[in-house]
């Protein structure tokens, strides 16, 4: 039987878990900082969670500080020393309740995968990842205290002595000796993990405005939780373009900014480059997300764009994925270039229109709900 605490704590992470998902919508609409603390673990802000209490009856009900009374009257005969009430204002509304929950990678995708109805990815690639899993299956003689088995050692003492016929009914008291102690023991497997990496092209051209920016930087964090979840190994690039293209870190990717066109073949061009040189597609799971306002320079690269698609990204990935962030500078001509080649055309290819901030959640269940 587990113990009265640990039922406590299981209940919690459930009520925890149940109110980050109530709030999910809220927590990526509203720009909730989920921060990342150590390399499986974040910290979620939540509402406080109030608790059962007592709470008093009405004055019909008697007891003790019944009786009239007027507003202002003193507390039980007290009042100021020089024989005024107290003075000030209340505060106005409710003080801030909130309190801070750390949840793994694994509770947050699930929260994710719940509210999204997401299915199980079904890798593509055959590149595995070789790692060792100690699954603890069987008890030994020996071991650290800290895998130490109670219930065992506990069951083990007591046979020895009812055996030796010192165990006596109306004292039961067992301690266990040093023959007694049993322990957990790790059975150590190979488990292969298929491999996968996610590449991210964004435009930063003038048209994209931080808040695009943010749409992005919230939607791409989502996008890696559930990616995470799904693989035990991934590799996840940046690449950043206006008339260019560049690779670039994580950092500089959600914070760059420049004046020039936008040419979203160069991106394209170095996505395939960089697939060329570091991932085999026969062997790695290959997700490239595109994300822009839907301006292109010309039709011309627009025409080239497509013939990349085509004989190269396309074939080469798992889906390819292109979101569209609407802004008031851009024309969004590049969604409708994608969806009259590929709409129900090819399942490879999703395309989504971001409109706001509420329309990440959406967007994310377009790109993820496939299982590809």
């Amino acid at each position: 039987m587990d113990h009265p605490i640990k039922r406590d704590h299981s209940r919690f992470r459930k009520i925890v878990k149940g109110r980050v998902r109530e709030n999910l919508r809220k927590y990526i609409s509203q720009g909730q900082q989920i921060i990342p603390k150590g390399t499986d673990k974040f910290t979620v802000p939540m509402p406080q969670i109030d608790t059962p209490r007592f709470k008093f009856g009405d004055k019909s009900q008697g007891g003790m500080g019944q009786g009239d009374g007027k507003p202002g009257d003193p507390v039980d005969g007290q009042q100021d020393p020089n024989g005024q009430p107290g003075q000030g204002e209340a505060g106005e509304g409710e003080g801030s309740k909130e309190l801070e929950v750390e949840l793994s990678v694994e509770e947050l995708a699930q929260i994710l995968g719940e509210e999204l109805a997401l299915p199980n990815i079904e890798p593509k690639g055959k590149k595995s990842i070789h790692s060792q899993v100690d699954r603890y299956t069987t008890v030994g003689n020996v071991g650290p205290d800290s895998l130490k088995h109670l219930k065992r050692t506990y069951k083990q003492a007591l046979k020895r002595q009812v055996s030796m016929g010192t165990y006596d009914p109306n004292n039961p008291t067992v301690i266990p000796n040093r023959a007694d102690y049993r322990y957990r023991a790790a059975d150590t497997k190979v488990e292969n993990q298929n491999a996968a990496v996610v590449i991210y092209m964004m435009d930063v051209s003038g048209s994209m405005g931080d808040e695009q920016k943010e749409i992005v930087r919230t939607e791409s964090f989502w996008i890696n939780l559930w990616l995470k979840s799904q693989y035990k190994d991934i590799d996840i690039r940046y690449i950043i373009h206006d008339a260019t293209a560049k690779e670039v870190d994580e950092n500089t990717f959600f914070r760059t900014r420049e004046s020039g066109g936008t040419l979203i073949s160069s991106a394209y061009t170095l996505c395939k480059q960089m697939i060329q040189a570091d991932y085999n597609p026969n062997e790695w799971n290959i997700y490239p997300f595109h994300f822009s306002d839907g301006d292109n320079w010309s039709a011309d690269d627009t025409k080239l764009c497509l013939q990349l698609l085509d004989e190269f990204i396309i074939p080469s990935s798992n889906m390819f994925c292109y979101g569209q962030v609407e802004s008031r500078y851009g024309s969004g001509q590049f969604y409708k270039d994608l969806n009259a080649k590929y709409s129900d055309k090819n399942s490879e290819v999703i395309l989504s229109k971001i409109k706001n901030k509420d329309g990440i959640l959406d967007s994310i269940k377009e790109f993820l709900g496939k299982g590809k």
